[in-house]
């Protein structure tokens, strides 16, 4: 387990987790700590158990076992360990990914770990990402030809299911902050080895490209981070369009052609990535809902074209476009 001794003020990130629960916590409302026992998520459980008397709500952790590394029981009983001597409740959920998924094995641990927490009783499930990790997704996701949806980085809130929304609070604290805080507070955490592989992508971009620039824009993460924000507003212009694209017309599937084939290319893929985002669908490019707008609408009138997003296909069929879970 990795420590360190006790030095610098806790309070910047103390003051910015206060600040974002204070904007959007009812009182008495469940919170539940995503607890991976990683760096991360030990600062944020320990600061929102100090501020729990104070704001007046329900905390308890979850940590999701992926049974991936050698060391899961390990972690696992870290954290079980952590949380009994804060005296917060822990739910562990163990889960199965599929070692040979097409998404890779990162994004099918997260798929899974993404599920689990839409089970868990809770009002709102706290992650810990934090600045840097947005600038880094930001950058990321940009060179993955993800749009502007990658663009805008990850949501400080985000539904999960009604009743159920994720909550990053420590979205604007650095990763120094962080780091103090844990000195600060002497406390231990868990390495995960993998972390260090950069063999994935992730990785790469976190251990090799971002500190390589961060040598010559020393602001960097920063400016990122303020830059994903910006995006992020546009795209809530851009999702205000699409509703008034549908011209009344529910944002479900199935949903005529003609709401499609009737606007501007750019209108048109905008209303479809609207809409595949709301039903939860992951889109990997830019460029497969382009092609995936085409076929829908220029394929000939006999044909029913198909389009594959992970586990779901779009079709066409009898003028309009349906989606469905595709067969196993």
């Amino acid at each position: 387990m990795a420590n360190s001794r006790k030095c610098e003020s806790p309070e910047p990130l103390r003051d910015r987790v206060a600040a974002c629960l204070g904007r959007h916590l009812s009182s008495q409302q469940h919170l539940a700590v995503g607890f991976s026992g990683g760096r991360d998520s030990v600062a944020l459980l320990h600061v929102v158990q100090g501020l729990r008397a104070g704001l007046g709500y329900r905390l308890s952790a979850c940590h999701v076992n992926h049974r991936i590394s050698p060391k899961a029981a390990e972690w696992q009983a870290f954290c079980q360990d952590f949380c009994r001597k804060l005296d917060v409740p822990l739910d562990t959920i163990a889960v199965d990914v599929p070692r040979g998924s097409a998404e890779g094995l990162e994004a099918a641990a997260r798929t899974q770990r993404y599920a689990a927490f839409g089970g868990v009783d809770a009002d709102w499930i706290l992650l810990g990402q934090h600045r840097d990790d947005q600038a880094e997704t930001m950058l990321f996701n940009l060179l993955r030809g993800t749009g502007l949806l990658g663009a805008a980085g990850m949501p400080e809130v985000r539904s999960l299911r009604p009743g159920l929304a994720l909550l990053r609070p420590l979205l604007e604290v650095d990763r120094k902050d962080i780091d103090g805080y844990l000195l600060h507070n002497a406390l231990e955490w868990v390495e995960d080895e993998s972390n260090s592989d950069t063999g994935y992508s992730r990785n790469f971009m976190r251990h090799r490209v971002m500190p390589l620039l961060q040598t010559r824009f020393p602001a960097m993460a920063g400016s990122l981070a303020a830059a994903a924000g910006r995006f992020a507003e546009a795209r809530m212009l851009l999702d205000d369009l699409a509703l008034a694209d549908l011209a009344g017309t529910p944002p479900s599937f199935p949903i005529p052609l003609a709401r499609f084939a009737n606007l501007p290319e750019p209108r048109g893929r905008n209303l479809l990535r609207f809409l595949l985002t709301r039903h939860g669908v992951r889109i990997p490019s830019e460029e497969r809902l382009v092609e995936a707008l085409r076929q829908l609408c220029d394929a000939r009138p006999d044909r029913h074209p198909a389009v594959a997003f992970g586990d779901k296909q779009l079709r066409r069929m009898r003028g309009e476009v349906h989606l469905a879970v595709i067969p196993e």
